[in-house]
């Protein structure tokens, strides 16, 4: 494994073990993180979470942080395009290969290792074909603390959403739910862990269902 790699970083739970299980198991750091941002919201994508809040994760991580802007409503070419120009630009030129956090989903794997060997670049799966049970106690076990950020009501009830990401929540999924919401059922913030030099503060906002989804907003503590 190259110890020249980015991560694929969306401040949910499965970037963190991502970034854990490379210098735990490999003594890698990645020299980058790397999040996509929807510009007209400043928001990270798909989860929500505000532009600031993931800037300040990664300032507690202590790797620099790429954000990648996008527009709402942004097409593959589109998403693509800003993709292929951030990873051959500075700083993510220098790197050999990128990480992410997928566990088993093997058509988003091969799109992603597809698009890097593009630019001459390899993936990296660190959590590949885990245990998802395991690894969401192992998860909560090691430290890690986390919220639910973002939800699909057609695959888990809203109830869930704002709810800290602990063995409570693990026993009150449904049988049908991936504990690591691996198939799209929900997505985290993490802030506080043993990736996180200093707990992030945070206050839990309101919850509201937009675009087919439903988020709860994360402020740090004493923002708004």
């Amino acid at each position: 494994m190259t110890s020249a790699l980015a991560l694929s970083w969306s401040g949910g739970k499965d970037s963190a073990l991502a970034l854990w299980v490379l210098g735990r198991e490999h003594g890698i750091a990645p020299r980058a993180l790397i999040t996509t941002v929807t510009d007209a919201y400043d928001r990270v994508s798909m989860h929500g979470v505000r532009r600031s809040l993931v800037a300040r994760q990664a300032g507690a991580v202590g790797v620099p942080l790429v954000e990648i802007e996008i527009p709402a409503g942004c097409t593959n070419d589109a998403y693509e395009q800003r993709m292929t120009e951030a990873l051959a630009t500075e700083p993510l030129r220098r790197v050999d290969a990128v990480a992410f956090g997928d566990l088993f989903l093997e058509d988003i794997r091969s799109y992603r290792e597809d698009r890097l060997a593009t630019l001459g670049k390899t993936g990296c799966f660190p959590l590949w074909h885990r245990d998802t049970t395991r690894l969401a106690h192992e998860f909560i076990a090691a430290g890690f603390e986390a919220i639910i950020v973002c939800l699909d009501p057609a695959k888990l009830d809203r109830s869930f959403a704002g709810r800290k990401f602990d063995d409570s929540l693990l026993a009150d999924l449904p049988r049908d739910v991936d504990p690591c919401g691996e198939n799209g059922e929900f997505h985290t913030f993490v802030y506080a862990g043993p990736v996180i030099g200093d707990p992030i503060d945070i206050q839990v906002g309101e919850t509201v269902e937009r675009d087919g989804f439903v988020f709860t907003d994360l402020t740090a503590g004493g923002t708004t």
